[in-house]
């Protein structure tokens, strides 16, 4: 993939959005809480606003209930400008998802509610109304292949943005309880890992791809073999290594005072396509991918956490980073 496919900056994000919790003031544990703040969530949703806060466009196709929660969420996603034309309200059982996690890094707890999840209920009828060839790439996140009819909608998905030529980008996002089984969800997530043109995960779900985590910088490197294919392998606070065309990219984080763990992933791939779109390096984009989620770790919440891009700027150039090495060839 190359940059300049997505110079119009205007994406298809699948996924779930959702509604978050979270226990205030900061530090508060959710057993001790009298008072919570309510933001939007869902991991896509997230990526979406982090793409408009940055200066793109995004549009969201998933599925919410349509009951309160749900029309928090709709209004949300006008809140962070995030075009929800392809964002379909249902009835019955099925709930907008909803996630309770606290402030703090010691003894940290989320609780994600996915039981009977509404964004599972996104089908092929959704897919085909969708005009691809108006978008810069399809995003999606991996939880939106755990289930039935939402797995064979997203590869429908993969099939209409192949045809109309735009890049496909894949943060793999494994998250167990989602899945029937730890086997479905390894055949399944490597498919699609496979149709991608960037793949974007932690050392922990590539070894889980590939069987081990001892196996899993081996899975990503096979995975980069095609040409012009970006394999992100993110190692936490120890940084990612980016292979792209027999290149690797060694990067590493910028260290801040984290208030919570939850957001860096979608926060970090917010800023990393912002900034190819905007024409940068592979090499610049992952450092101010890595900016936006030291940034989001930082602060109360996900989606309202992310930068603008003047907060962005302003981080990066108020910290010393010594920058990426190439290193080698693969």
């Amino acid at each position: 993939m190359r940059s300049e496919d997505l110079q119009d900056k205007n994406f298809l994000v699948i996924g779930r959005v959702g509604m978050d919790l979270c226990p205030d003031p900061p530090g508060t544990a959710t057993k001790d809480a009298k008072n919570m703040i309510v933001t939007m969530g869902g991991s896509s949703a997230n990526i979406a606003a982090g793409l408009c806060k940055l200066g793109c466009q995004a549009a969201l196709v998933t599925c919410v209930s349509d009951d309160s929660v749900g029309w928090f969420c709709l209004n949300q996603l006008d809140h962070f400008g995030i075009d929800k034309g392809y964002v379909r309200k249902i009835s019955g059982e099925e709930r907008t998802s909803l996630a309770v996690y606290e402030s703090r890094i010691e003894n940290h707890q989320s609780v994600i509610y996915r039981n009977n999840a509404a964004d599972f209920q996104m089908n092929d009828a959704d897919i085909e109304a969708i005009d691809f060839r108006q978008y810069s790439a399809l995003i999606t996140a991996g939880t939106v292949f755990a289930k039935e009819p939402s797995r064979s909608a997203t590869f429908k998905a993969f099939e209409r943005a192949k045809e109309a030529g735009i890049p496909i980008i894949f943060d793999i996002d494994y998250r167990p309880y989602s899945w029937a089984s730890p086997q479905v969800a390894e055949d399944v997530l490597s498919k699609a890992g496979a149709l991608s043109d960037v793949v974007v995960g932690n050392d922990e779900e590539f070894g889980f791809m590939a069987g081990s985590i001892e196996k899993g910088l081996d899975k990503a490197r096979s995975l980069a073999q095609r040409a012009g294919t970006i394999i992100v392998y993110k190692m936490g606070e120890k940084g990612a290594i980016t292979l792209c065309d027999g290149i690797e990219i060694e990067t590493g984080i910028y260290p801040v005072a984290a208030l919570k763990p939850t957001g860096a992933g979608d926060s970090f791939m917010a800023g990393f396509v912002a900034s190819l779109a905007d024409g940068l390096s592979l090499q610049d984009a992952i450092l101010r991918g890595s900016a936006c989620a030291s940034i989001t770790v930082s602060k109360v919440g996900c989606a309202i956490a992310m930068p603008f891009e003047d907060e962005l700027s302003s981080f990066m150039a108020a910290n010393n980073y010594s920058g990426p090495s190439v290193k080698g060839t693969l």
